[in-house]
């Protein structure tokens, strides 16, 4: 759609290179397509996978396409999620980044997940791969997130090869294999309008 293609061009958030989350020399998004849904149950003694533990949202509103830079939203829906879980930031295994690759967002996003979790906890940006699916962005982040407790697999933050010093998150640079019991997911959007969420794993996957 040329009208989202010189949207994002204007804002100068457009790369024309593959996305790179987390890279000294990220430059901004790859937009990608993409379409997803996740079927919920409730759950019981038979049901086998991937739970939805929490959820948490917010909307910052600092600025129309700018995150706060203290990554305040994202602190309190992460906060949130974690508190609707009733879990602790020591018991999340791994956390799926928004990871757009521009620079203000992922230095925001950066300082969040640290202020949240520390400096320890494995993360990566799937948008090395898909790009950023926009609407679809949040769907696709959570099924990744699935497939990676399912399958107990860290992805790589492709097209990644010089984290930005500045930045202090774990990111992962090479894919490992783990037993994953929780992951959390984020997407942020435009406005500051935030939303994380906690899955686990239930039952034998």
């Amino acid at each position: 759609c040329l009208t989202t293609l010189c949207g994002f061009n204007s804002l100068e958030l457009l790369s024309p290179r593959p996305c790179r989350p987390w890279d000294t020399g990220r430059d901004g998004i790859s937009i990608g397509e993409a379409a997803g849904f996740a079927l919920l149950e409730p759950a019981g003694p038979r049901v086998e996978g991937v739970a939805l533990l929490g959820y948490g949202e917010s909307s910052d509103a600092y600025h129309l396409s700018t995150p706060h830079p203290a990554g305040d939203g994202a602190v309190f829906a992460m906060a949130r999620a974690l508190q609707s879980a009733e879990l602790t930031p020591q018991q999340v295994d791994y956390i799926s980044l928004h990871g757009t690759a521009t620079v203000n967002n992922d230095a925001a996003e950066d300082k969040a997940v640290t202020r949240v979790f520390g400096p320890h906890v494995p993360c990566s940006s799937i948008k090395g791969y898909t790009g950023h699916t926009l609407g679809a962005a949040g769907i696709t982040g959570v099924l990744f997130a699935c497939l990676s407790i399912r399958h107990g697999l860290i992805p790589a933050t492709l097209h990644t090869e010089r984290p930005d010093p500045g930045l202090c998150a774990n990111i992962a640079l090479e894919p490992s294999e783990r037993p994953l019991n929780v992951a959390m997911c984020n997407a942020f959007g435009f406005g500051g309008s935030n939303c994380s969420l906690l899955l686990g794993r239930i039952g034998p996957c």
